[in-house]
């Protein structure tokens, strides 16, 4: 079964069950507009294909992993649009979430997504009790303090931004979720596969940063600039456009270096270059030209 097929189902089930009951139904349809439809999957991907790469011999909690990432991520993204943060209008080409559905509701569906990833690890523990617990450990790791998203949130209310913690905690934390959790699915230790989600996070949010600064809000789908609005570091004014594309290459092949040794290691190396492929930006004429 195709990855994304494996990574809709499960993320549609998960949002039924959430929904389910005597629920209320405004926030049971804001759930599923936090989350449907979707943009690239890419953290479930990367859990997905790593779990793989090590066996999938427990396919069932292999998607839970990669559910719980896909919804604790969509939770980050609702509370991040929200008026007290970035206060964006957009997301995914469509009004955010508290544009669309009130700043309150918005402000639950964003608690209700993370406790649902918790609860859909909890579903899947009596295949694996030890498995699930790791899970749920380094879930718990990915998205709380001191180094999980949240943490990475807080960054941005310090009068002096640590820009290294800072992205290794908002954005880099999931993509490192995203490749121990897949191995630990498996039943492989998870601390090897640190590296290689950390290079992965850092590459993601150095392209983040380009894109942001090359494209229109058309073309990304949200508001652009909020970098520089919010008055915080990137990579494109610290290193230049073409400074932060050759950092972006380094960094991914710096990742193909890092994948551990597993029967699916080949298999991992080329979704790392699919990924460099996606990530890296097509440079708009004027900018090319430079």
């Amino acid at each position: 079964m195709p990855l994304k097929t494996r990574i809709e189902r499960a993320v549609s089930t998960a949002i039924s069950q959430a929904q389910g009951g005597a629920a209320p139904p405004k926030l049971a349809n804001a759930l599923d507009y936090a989350v449907n439809p979707g943009g690239a999957r890419i953290r479930p991907t990367i859990c997905l294909s790593v779990a793989l790469a090590c066996g999938d011999d427990q396919p069932a909690l292999s998607d839970a992993a990669a559910t719980a990432i896909e919804l604790i991520h969509c939770a980050s993204l609702v509370h991040d649009d929200m008026p007290c943060f970035d206060n964006a209008d957009t997301r995914r080409g469509k009004p955010s979430v508290h544009k669309a559905h009130g700043e309150a509701l918005a402000l639950l569906t964003g608690d209700s997504l993370i406790i649902a990833s918790f609860e859909v690890l909890v579903r899947e523990a009596a295949s694996d009790p030890g498995r699930a617990i790791e899970l749920m450990r380094i879930l718990g790791d990915s998205t709380g303090m001191p180094n999980g998203i949240c943490a990475g949130q807080g960054w941005e209310s310090e009068d002096k931004i640590d820009l290294s913690a800072y992205h290794r905690a908002k954005t880099g934390a999931l993509f490192v979720a995203a490749t121990r959790m897949g191995a630990a699915a498996a039943g492989h230790e998870s601390g090897p596969w640190t590296e290689l989600g950390a290079r992965i996070g850092e590459a993601f949010q150095v392209a983040d940063d380009l894109r942001d600064a090359l494209y229109d809000e058309a073309t990304l789908g949200k508001p652009i600039h909020q970098d520089e609005i919010n008055g915080r570091p990137n990579a494109v004014s610290e290193l230049g456009v073409r400074g932060a594309i050759r950092r972006l290459e380094d960094i991914l092949s710096g990742a193909i270096a890092s994948i551990p040794s597993c029967p699916g290691e080949a298999m991992l190396a080329d979704m790392v270059r699919k990924t460099a492929e996606r990530l890296t930006p097509v440079m708009p004429p004027v900018q090319a030209a430079e």
